[in-house]
């Protein structure tokens, strides 16, 4: 089920930031006769900010649309005349029929090893959410140990997070309802399958760690919000926690805390030999920490530092005794392997990996292997490392695409991965110190992989850098005359773009269009230098990163002028809106998912204020006026023709709350950008994305590709 679901500001020019009080009231006509869009109130707020006026006419779009009538009236009136749109569209059908059968395959996910226990999720072709198995032994008969298809009437409620007992008898696992960031905790018994009375509420943003001898686990909330803010209100005050099995949530025992810095965040995991607890705290998105300890059998909790001032990442490996192995980008850009031996007074760091031209995504120890992940030239290779640092070989993947969820423990002699890249799904294998991949799980799929091409092409960006891109389209696919073709771009965060499969972009190829994927600058593909290159004063470059993108494909006959569509996700959405107002003239459609829209305001709701390492402080001077130059919400152009454009969102996204897209929406409606739809796609119960229904998926992509093949001709035959 859905929910059918727009800022007025008088822009002098494409980058104007000021606004004209009078005229705060004039843009509430519809453009179109064919298309009209439901009037929008204005409201008057207009606010100094250095010096400048900043009209917010459309402010009262921020209000949670469960406990606002006018907000619940405008989501209904808008996604009317969306629905209303959309059933003109020819593609929808056969694009809902292809991606039902391209989803028709086991996902799986690599398997946890627990007490001699495999513990695994798979989610087979038509279910909306993924099962949780459970085997005895490496060969065991596989059994159902949750099954959340009952959970709710619509399929919307998910298990997330999971964590098995050190001997595999319990298992603790959170329950997402809704897509929101919030989760109830609940505990299991693996051997009866009862679900036990103990629950946790208000947990966000945490690990699962269990305690030896099943006392209890570690965990992370936030403090449970006033009535009617659960999906707006900042999150402040993150505790890590114990909760001591068989009691109620009330006794549980504060672990670490620090309630004079409460913009930090904390998060607990335990080595594999549980003597240490391992604390993270962050205070943004930029990766850079500080890291607690715990003595687990001390006799009472005395939390001491080992790394102390937020200047770099560091991520824990796993622990052996008292000697820890971490990644960390201290000297290293693209991150190296270092151990220290923590019973020291004063530990000293010794490096075991040194930084590689390739960056390391991800690193474990199985047994006494070190199994090191890099990201090379957006693409992923795995290594292997004696734990004094000398190689032991490279694991045969195969082929060019990514390995996720790399799974392994010092106290295993095997580790597991998934690899999967755009046109194969994830094949689940097992590895040791051989370094020859066993698959473990290969899904059957309902297409012929070698029928798809994978190809990686470089570009030029706007200063000279070279930028990575991949494109994807069936092998036989006539590019002589250009195709239609779907960009897709994300740049921010440190967040690497991989190779990955997707059923609805499989879907688009299978119709014969060309998925491409840029690995804009903001992510995490290069290191830090990359990631730097692409926030805060130089977040333009990842604007001029995808338009570059976009021009290259024209300019190379991979598609054709007026054949370029656009995508974008949060912060990609944020990108789609940008390059939208930046140039109209390149590309012909858009789609901007949950994206953060307006850059004055994101920092006030929910998770938003972890993003200023990112985007810079809106309370700033020198941060607003980079961010009013690119915010989508307050740079529209009015009087200039726009590509047509879907924005999607929902009801329950707590991570990017609606209002952006509300916001954004009614402005890009009520100004003149020219007769191509402009409609917002509002979903209920759906979240930022996670947890999401296989149902709600098809219907959600089968709107939008639809609604994007048709504006640039990708005829999508039944």
């Amino acid at each position: 089920m859905r929910i059918t679901g727009l800022l007025v500001l008088a822009l002098a020019s494409s980058t104007a930031i000021t606004s004209n009080p009078a005229l705060a009231q004039t843009e509430t006509e519809a453009k179109d006769d064919a298309l009209t869009y439901p009037k929008t109130k204005t409201v008057d707020v207009i606010e100094e900010q250095f010096g400048e006026s900043i009209a917010d006419p459309y402010r009262w779009l921020e209000n949670d649309v469960r406990e606002d009538a006018d907000v619940a009236a405008w989501v209904a009136a808008q996604n009317a005349v969306t629905d209303s749109y959309l059933a003109t569209l020819e593609g929808r059908e056969p694009l809902a029929a292809s991606m039902t059968a391209l989803f028709d395959y086991d996902e799986i996910e690599p398997p946890v090893e627990a007490g001699g226990k495999y513990f695994f999720e798979r989610k087979s072709g038509g279910q909306n959410q993924a099962i949780l198995y459970v085997m005895d032994g490496k060969d065991g008969e596989e059994r159902v140990l949750i099954d959340p298809a009952n959970w709710s009437d619509d399929g919307a409620t998910a298990l997330a997070e999971w964590k098995p007992s050190e001997d595999g008898s319990l298992l603790a696992y959170a329950v997402q309802d809704g897509g929101s960031d919030w989760r109830t905790l609940k505990v299991i018994n693996v051997v009866t399958g009862e679900v036990m009375k103990d629950t946790v509420e208000w947990v966000k943003f945490s690990d699962l760690a269990w305690m030896p001898g099943n006392s209890g686990f570690l965990y992370s909330r936030f403090p449970e919000p006033e009535e009617g803010e659960a999906f707006q209100s900042l999150n402040k005050n993150h505790t890590i926690y114990v909760h001591v099995l068989g009691s109620e949530q009330s006794r549980d025992i504060k672990v670490y805390a620090t309630p004079d810095q409460p913009e930090l965040s904390h998060t607990a995991t335990v080595t594999s030999d549980k003597q240490w607890v391992v604390i993270t705290s962050s205070s943004g998105t930029d990766d850079r920490y500080e890291i607690t300890l715990v003595k687990v059998d001390a006799n009472e909790i005395n939390p001491r530092k080992l790394v102390t001032g937020f200047d770099h990442n560091w991520s824990l490996i796993d622990g052996v005794g008292d000697t820890l192995y971490f990644m960390t980008n201290m000297d290293a850009p693209r991150l190296r392997v270092m151990k220290t031996d923590v019973s020291a007074e004063v530990p000293e760091w010794v490096e075991v990996v040194p930084e590689h031209m390739a960056t390391i995504d991800d690193a474990v120890l199985v047994g006494d292997i070190l199994a090191v992940d890099y990201i090379d030239d957006a693409k992923s290779r795995l290594e292997l490392f004696a734990l004094d640092g000398s190689p032991k070989g490279v694991v045969d993947l195969p082929g060019l695409g990514q390995v996720k969820n790399l799974d392994g423990s010092a106290k295993r002699d095997a580790g597991y991965f998934a690899f999967e890249s755009f046109n194969r799904p994830a094949t689940i294998y097992s590895f040791g110190d051989a370094g020859q991949p066993t698959a473990w799980a290969k899904p059957d799929i309902p297409f012929d992989p070698e029928s798809i091409t994978v190809s990686q092409r470089f570009y030029e960006s706007k200063d000279g850098t070279k930028i990575p891109m991949f494109l994807v389209h069936k092998k036989d696919l006539d590019l002589s005359e250009g195709a239609p073709t779907l960009l897709y771009g994300y740049g921010g965060f440190n967040i690497s773009v991989l190779p990955g499969y997707s059923a609805p972009k499989m879907a688009w190829i299978e119709a014969g269009g060309v998925y491409a994927s840029a690995n804009l600058r903001g992510g995490g593909e290069y290191g830090k230098a990359w990631h730097d290159g692409g926030r805060l004063q130089n977040k333009q470059n990842v604007f001029d990163d995808f338009i570059a993108a976009g021009e290259y494909l024209i300019a190379e006959g991979i598609t054709r002028k007026n054949g370029l569509a656009i995508e974008g996700r949060s912060n990609g959405g944020l990108l789609v809106g940008a390059v939208m107002n930046q140039r109209p003239d390149l590309f012909t459609t858009g789609h901007a998912a949950v994206g953060v829209m307006d850059m004055l305001r994101f920092d006030r709701f929910t998770a938003g204020r972890y993003w200023v390492d990112d985007y810079g402080y809106p309370n700033k001077e020198a941060d607003f006026r980079k961010l009013l130059t690119y915010s989508p919400y307050h740079n529209i152009k009015d009087g200039t023709d726009y590509p047509a454009l879907i924005v999607s969102t929902a009801d329950t996204d707590d991570r990017v709350v609606p209002g952006h897209s509300f916001k954004y929406t009614a402005r890009l409606q009520a100004l003149n950008t020219g007769e191509k739809p402009h409609l917002i796609r509002i979903e209920t119960r759906a979240g930022h994305g996670s947890g999401k229904p296989t149902d709600k998926l098809i219907e959600e992509y089968s709107d939008i590709y639809g609604f994007m093949a048709d504006a640039i001709g990708l005829e999508i035959a039944d």
